[in-house]
């Protein structure tokens, strides 16, 4: 068998796109280019992703295979550059806007306000002959779709040239032929029927202007929805406080290197990954992570660039810099999330590939129709429709209908700590009817705590602990360090232990107080002459029942307590479990714990199946047999032995603490340790799909309403036929609906979403 191929991708950003056909074209320019092994190409982030086979190929044969096409293409720059566009772009829609409505709005005013107040149109024909306002009309339509308006007809006729007609040809055809069928009538009006010497200078200059009007509401829209990444690029900062040599000194972010000593003072953000040598502090890990509360950071504890230093100064040494940093992989993850194509958006490309030759088609016979069988004037009516048709059916709603909600949904998802590292995932989670989770690290901390301290000879729980966490404060064994966590906990104070021995595979002694104190299992008390009543023994096989590591304390050869560890539940997991079979969702628990401890998670939390004993290589088979009796269903892991599991599940769910090996086998990330993200990120899946729904329903069922009616198949009962002028207003509308549809996906909750 041969090996396949070793794949490389690259980002490009694109210009001139406006509508579902650029897309289709743009995506078929660059599949046919040598080396390229898939292309897919975003509307709403205007770039386009490219997979490159082993052999490659030429970066320039890309740019120019985009450029035939009538469209500019650049490799994509650093990210702090290429999301500051978006502002540029809103900004520059937003002068052509300007400009286009100075030039029109005074042949608006003479034109249609003549026929909405008479006296205007007296008053302003009495100042001026009428062929002089014509001209006047001519100068400040000619100025306007020649200037503001004059990339519909660079880029229209490019495309057009190029065979591939789009949304700007549409325009251009439109306004172009409103303006040259005035222009004919002014300069040679004995052409044309006296029925028929009407202008439409404004009708050309008002589409225009609508549809830049749009294009300036889509592009602020769309910088709404890209606020996620955007918050994710300041939440860097730009310089940072560096020892070298002995001395202090600010450095620029660039600059610093893995290993570098760096000062985080009460205020500032932390510059880039690393880990504390000096200080402790409280840092505020929200950004990052959605978790609310701040995290107490002392030696040896990790610091996530990006987050926020809120108490005291600390020192801290990188150990990760630049494109290797949390907050950058976030951010890369981010991107490529948005820039994903769902499935359901193949279907849309598919039907936007002929639809815009379907509308000139479509131009063409309304035209032929009121040619033909129109009343008189028939070549007024005419030029109306064939002019609405080609406005009104452009179909920029549907190429912003899919990725606008999918950019507007990551980019919420980041907000609260969940990453899409598969954009696709979100329509994949949709589907699941089983979520099935790993205990140990997911379910539980991933580590022991002290559960359970029965005093048995009269003292309190209290001092039982704190004699026994003295004791412990000698040892390096992870009981011992949950022992101390609990009494850290309870400000309990500590005793120094004297003469403390390890016990190898027993427990540990020593004095405190001046008492010798045992600590260890049944068999050690045994050895040392110490009984172990009924009543203790009963205790000890109850705790042990429940999974629990236990062991006994004496004090001076005389039993004094019963101390349980265990790997206990997050806080989260049982209100998780209850708001994923509120959304209808099985639940499922596979580990390789014994039945006891499993069943006892699984009695606690409320979770449907259980499967336990399970080695980490068949937990994909079980996966999978869940598969077929159930249906598809999301893993939810952490660690090495889950990577397995998360890549064969429909989805991969990693909690962010666990490996590397399992998020980079996970579809999402969850970047804080609360699951009830789990819930939230089903619920966010579903309610995208509804969005998208919702914005295809919209911009299909407005198309199909509105060009009957543009074309005039209704003036015959009502006598009516569409301007071009609402017509534009109309088309330039339902994109911005669309918009701002997805753009509720912000602030819609996330509980209890059963769609």
């Amino acid at each position: 068998m041969s090996a396949l191929p070793s794949l490389s991708t690259l980002d490009l950003d694109v210009e001139g796109m406006t509508c579902a056909s650029c897309v289709r074209r743009v995506e078929t320019a660059l599949a046919k280019v040598p080396g390229v092994a898939q292309a897919s190409v975003n509307l709403a982030t205007r770039s386009a992703h490219v997979t490159l086979t082993a052999d490659g190929t030429d970066h320039q044969a890309l740019i120019e295979a985009v450029r035939k096409r009538g469209y500019e293409a650049q490799i994509r720059t650093p990210q702090d550059t290429v999301h500051l566009a978006g502002d540029d772009e809103y900004r520059a829609a937003g002068r052509r806007f300007a400009l286009a409505l100075l030039l029109t709005l005074p042949v608006f005013l003479v034109e249609m306000g003549g026929h909405l107040i008479p006296l205007l149109h007296h008053g302003i024909l009495s100042l001026v002959d009428s062929r002089a306002l014509g001209w006047l009309e001519f100068v400040l339509a000619t100025a306007t779709l020649a200037g503001p308006g004059r990339e519909f007809f660079t880029r229209g006729f490019k495309a057009l040239r190029h065979l591939g007609p789009d949304m700007n040809t549409l325009v251009a055809l439109g306004a172009g032929s409103a303006w040259l069928y005035s222009t004919l009538v002014l300069l040679a009006p004995t052409l044309f029927p006296a029925e028929s010497r009407h202008l439409y200078f404004e009708a050309a200059a008002v589409v225009a202007t609508l549809i830049l009007l749009g294009r300036w509401l889509e592009a602020r829209a769309r910088g709404q929805a890209g606020t996620a990444i955007r918050h994710l690029l300041d939440l860097q900062p730009r310089t940072a406080w560096v020892r070298r040599e002995g001395d202090w000194s600010e450095q620029p972010i660039a600059a610093l290197a893995v290993g570098d000593e760096l000062r985080v003072r009460p205020g500032e953000k932390v510059p880039v990954d690393g880990a504390v040598t000096e200080g402790e502090s409280w840092v505020d890990e929200s950004m990052i992570t959605g978790e609310p509360m701040p995290v107490t950071c002392r030696p040896g504890d990790r610091l996530i660039g990006g987050t926020l230093n809120t108490h005291g100064s600390l020192i801290m040494r990188a150990t990760q810099v630049g494109a290797n940093t949390v907050l950058a992989s976030i951010i890369r993850m981010v991107e490529q999330a948005q820039s994903a194509k769902l499935p359901i958006q193949q279907l849309v490309d598919r039907v936007t590939g002929w639809f815009v030759p379907a509308v000139m088609a479509l131009a063409i016979l309304a035209f032929l129709g009121w040619a033909f069988w129109g009343p008189e004037p028939w070549l007024t009516h005419a030029l109306v429709a064939g002019v609405a048709v080609l406005i009104i059916a452009c179909p920029c709603a549907m190429g912003l209908a899919t990725p606008i909600s999918i950019m507007v949904a990551t980019g919420r998802a980041a907000g609260l700590g969940i990453i899409f590292r598969q954009g696709d995932a979100l329509q994949r989670l949709r589907g699941v009817r089983v979520i099935a989770f790993d205990k140990t690290g997911t379910l539980t901390r991933g580590r022991p705590a002290l559960s359970d301290a029965l005093p048995l000879d009269g003292s309190t729980r209290s001092a039982l602990l704190a004699a026994v966490a003295s004791v412990q404060s000698a040892s390096e064994h992870p009981i011992a360090r949950a022992i101390l966590d609990a009494a850290d906990a309870e400000h309990l104070p500590l005793t120094p232990v004297e003469a403390f021995t390890a016990l190898t595979g027993a427990g540990v002694q020593g004095r405190v107080d001046g008492h010798a104190w045992l600590l260890g299992n049944e068999a050690l008390m045994i050895d040392h002459g110490i009984p172990v009543d009924d009543p203790a023994l009963a205790r000890m096989r109850d705790l042990a029942g429940q999974g629990k590591t236990v062991f006994l304390a004496a004090r001076d050869g005389r039993l004094a307590g019963i101390l349980a560890v265990a790997d206990t539940l997050r806080p989260s997991a049982r209100q998780a479990v209850s708001r994923l079979h509120a959304l209808g969702l099985k639940t499922a628990l596979i580990t390789g714990d014994h039945e006891a401890t499993a069943h006892a998670v699984a009695d606690e939390l409320g979770i449907d199946v259980v499967h336990a004993r399970t080695l980490p290589a068949h937990k994909a088979a079980i996966l999978q047999s869940l598969q077929r009796e159930v249906g598809p269903l999301a893993f939810v892991g952490d660690g090495i032995n889950d990577a397995p599991a998360l890549a064969t599940a429909d989805v991969g769910i990693a909690v962010g603490q666990g490996t590397d090996v399992a998020i980079e086998s996970a579809d999402v990330v969850l970047m804080n340790e609360d699951l009830n993200s789990v819930a939230r990120t089903v619920a966010l899946s579903r309610l995208t799909l509804r969005n998208i729904a919702q914005n295809l329903f919209w911009a299909f069922a407005y198309n199909a309403a509105l060009i009957p009616v543009a074309a005039g198949v209704f003036y015959p009962w009502t006598g009516l036929q569409l301007s071009p002028m609402l017509g534009a207003g109309a088309m330039a509308l339902s994109s911005v609906f669309v918009v701002t549809n997805a753009l509720r996906l912000k602030w819609l909750r996330l509980e209890g979403t059963h769609a």
